[in-house]
């Protein structure tokens, strides 16, 4: 099998990340595969914004728990039980931000798995995180977006978090009966 067939079946969600920064290297890395997504008449209606202060990834994974916390407690105490964190301690949080035009969600959503693909294939641990956008919603939100660099009409639209994973799982099962083949 080639490696990007190897890499597509090998990768799974990491929820588990070593507190271990990234090189810069890796970020670089992971900010060209993004960079390098395909897009709608290639109009790139992203973004990207690769955030490795831990300090804010900290802050903002708590501002979402919070608000989770109070506005939905089943789901709040399912993310206790995962650890209890929304970006699982990852020294990488890369944010996908993007414009309004037609095929722009659809366009973060290949950009995000370029990243996590990539991620993939240079050994590090990834899982693409849409609870993210809980930190861009409401005053702190707007605030947020500042801090992190949003440009002027751009909301949330998708974010990987990229790490050193602590351990391994398997991939999920693929589910042919998913699948139609119309011949």
């Amino acid at each position: 099998m080639n490696n990007v067939l190897t890499t597509i079946f090998e990768r799974n969600s990491c929820r588990n990340f070593s507190p271990a920064p990234l090189s810069s290297e890796h970020v670089e890395i992971l900010v060209k595969a993004a960079l390098a997504a395909p897009s709608a008449v290639n109009r790139q209606p992203w973004h990207i914004i690769a955030v490795t202060n831990k300090q804010l990834i900290e802050e903002m994974d708590g501002q979402i728990l919070d608000d989770i916390k109070q506005n939905n407690p089943d789901w709040y105490n399912r993310m206790v039980e995962r650890g209890g964190k929304i970006f699982y301690d990852a020294p990488c949080l890369i944010i996908i931000a993007r414009d309004s035009s037609d095929y722009a969600v659809l366009d973060a959503g290949i950009v995000s798995q370029n990243i996590a693909l990539a991620a993939h294939s240079i050994g590090l641990g990834n899982v693409i995180c849409g609870m993210a956008r809980g930190a861009f919603d409401g005053e702190k939100g707007e605030e947020n977006k500042k801090r992190l660099g949003f440009p002027d009409g751009y909301v949330f639209g998708m974010s990987v978090c990229v790490g050193e994973a602590i351990s391994g799982k398997e991939p999920h099962e693929l589910d042919f009966n998913k699948v139609t083949y119309v011949k």
